[in-house]
Order: structure tokens, then sequence, then C-alpha cells
């Protein structure tokens, strides 16, 4: 299934490599190139944080690992507090001491748990108006409430037993449900809080840059254990290089499910630019979220609902995956989608009385 799905994306690049010979004359060829283009800004959110994934492990395990240890859990499950991309993957299996526990957390939670908290609430806070942020909130009170359930998915994906993935996701269902609260009763002083964190990532993030930089350029070693700037990028690469073929077919994937998904508008009342977000989201967040100002309420609460798990699904993270664990491609897209739609599905009921 894995390779057929490579396939898919390479028939999908060459369909949109062709069509930028030619003059983009279906606009295949637009997304081919803004496949390539967002290896810019993945490299830079991603290969700073990934070189200095073990040193970031060294200090875990001096300051929390014990405190896990004495509970009985696996501390890779600390990498589920960051997205995917952005070194939650690679903390994980640093950290854990069983590897099923760490495809687990750096995968499918660093998917959807923590992209929701290092990306998407940062990033959607700070670009939406203040009316348009309680309804985003909502929409990820939502989605946090129905996102065990693609945690429960996603752990036996990974091979792990019921009881297992039910203890070990403790930890992150009791940091969701305070979010939860936060959210509901502190609403600025926590999306203050996420600020701060996505801030401390970023800085992080740009540290490795520089030390990454100057290790490759010099041959000197400015912070002993670190991860090379040219592996790291080896990571990059290659979510690029699936991109190449991914975003034209969630392009294609898009036109033909536009029909379906406007019925679905007819029936849920969204207008189009809920339902086209919908369908923007699963490819990438930002101008998911950028296309909330022409959404009706239900919609923004429908969408930011789905994004908690259904974020980014067929482009950064898909890439990622094919990347570091490709036989858990499928189970991570069937993961996020489930939560993503049970996410837009209680958002739907909840939302009933909304324009």
């Amino acid at each position: 299934m894995n390779q057929a799905i490579m396939w898919i994306m390479a028939a999908a690049a060459v369909i949109g490599g062709v069509d930028r010979i030619v003059g983009n004359r279906t606009g295949l060829g637009k997304k081919f190139e803004e496949g390539f283009l967002l290896l810019g800004p993945t490299a830079l959110s991603m290969a700073g944080i990934i070189c200095l994934v073990p040193l970031l492990s060294k200090g875990l395990q001096i300051a929390i690992v014990p405190i896990y240890d004495a509970l009985g859990l696996d501390a890779g499950m600390l990498g589920g507090i960051l997205a995917i991309d952005m070194g939650g993957y690679q903390l994980a299996m640093e950290l854990s001491n069983v590897s099923a526990v760490g495809r687990y957390a750096g995968i499918m939670v660093a998917a959807t748990f923590g992209c929701t908290i290092s990306f998407t609430i940062p990033v959607g806070m700070g670009m939406l108006e203040e009316e348009e942020k309680k309804l985003f909130a909502e929409g990820v009170l939502i989605g946090m409430g129905t996102m065990p359930v693609a945690l429960f998915c996603g752990g036996l994906f990974c091979s792990l037993d019921v009881l297992t993935v039910l203890k070990e996701s403790i930890p992150v269902l009791i940091l969701a449900v305070l979010l939860m609260a936060g959210l509901w009763k502190f609403r600025e002083q926590t999306v203050k809080g996420f600020s701060v964190f996505a801030g401390l990532i970023r800085i992080l993030t740009t540290i490795g840059l520089i030390c990454g930089a100057v290790s490759y350029m010099t041959g000197w070693e400015v912070l002993p254990g670190m991860t090379s700037l040219s592996d790291a990028m080896k990571v990059v690469s290659s979510i690029g290089i699936v991109m190449l073929g991914s975003l034209p077919a969630a392009e294609l994937l898009q036109r033909a499910l536009k029909k379906p998904l406007d019925w679905v508008g007819d029936k849920t009342g969204m207008n189009g630019a809920s339902i086209a977000g919908l369908l923007m989201g699963i490819v990438s967040i930002v101008p998911a979220i950028a296309m909330m100002r022409e959404m009706d309420e239900r919609g923004k609460v429908v969408n930011a609902a789905f994004a908690v798990c259904g974020a980014s699904a067929l482009a950064a993270h898909m890439g990622f995956a094919f990347g570091v664990e490709p036989t858990l491609v499928i189970p991570l897209l069937v993961t996020k989608v489930i939560g993503g739609c049970i996410g837009a599905g209680a958002a739907l009921i909840l939302t009933e009385g909304k324009k």
C-alpha cells in the first residue's frame, strides 16, 4: 500500500512537472512549484531543532525522564509535545525505551497533539481577529475533546496493546484537559502561554541552525553531540521531494471531491469558504486559517476542530512519515482523517444553532 501511494505521488509529480513545462495550463504546475518551494520554510522550522535533539534528549534524561521512570511510563511520550516535523519524532525516538512507543509518540501523537500546541494554536491565534479567535478556540476545544479517539487508533496501528496505549497516553490526555480548561476559562493567558512556547521553539531552532552552519562551514563542532546540519537536511529534503507530488495530488483530490463536498455544505448549512477550508486544511493549515475570515461562524468552529487531528495530513506530515517511517504512512493518514472527521462531526452537532 505504501509503495502504491508513492507511485501515485510520483505520477502526480510527473503531471505537475509536465504542466509546468507547458505553461501551467491546468494549474497543477503551480502546485508542483509550491511543493518544492515549501522546502525553504520547512527547513527553517525543522532543521535547527533536529540538530539539537540529542542535546535536548540529554537534558530531559536528567530533569524529567527519572520522573517518568518512577511512574512506569515511557519518556518517549515527551516527544509528542512537539510537532512531528519540528523535532517531535527525533526526540521521541531518542528518549523511548520501546521503539513502538517511540513511533506512537513521534508519529501519531506529534502529528496531532504536538502539531496543535506547537504550531496550529500559536499560528491561528496570531493570524485571526478577536471575534474569530473565540470561534477558533471553541473549535480547538472540541477537537481536543475528540482527539483521544484518534490517539487510540494510532496506538493500535503502532502495534501497541490497548492497556499500553491508555497508560502511555495519560500525561498527554491530562495536558490536553488542562489546555482545554485554559482555553475555556483563561483564553488570553493560555494563548500567551502558547505564544511563549512557540517563541522558545523558534529560538532553539535558530540556535541549532547557527551552530549547525558554523560546524558545517568550519569543521568546528560548536556543540559536541549535536546532529550535523547536513544530516538534518536529509530528513527535510525527503519531505520536499514527496511534496513535489503530494500537492498536485491533493489539488486533483480537491477537484474530484468538489461536488460531493458542495452537497455536504448544502446539508450542513456551511458556506463555500468553510468547505474549501476543510479541503485546504488537510493539505496545509496556514492557508486554511487565512480563509477563516470568509467562513461563517459554524464553519470556523468546524474547521478548527478538524485541524486538531487532520491538519497538513496530505503534505508535510505524510512527506515526513515517508522519510522516517514509511510503514506508518497509511496508519498516520487514517489516524489523522478519523480524528479530524470525528472532531468536525462533533463540532457540527455542537454548533447546530450557529450561522
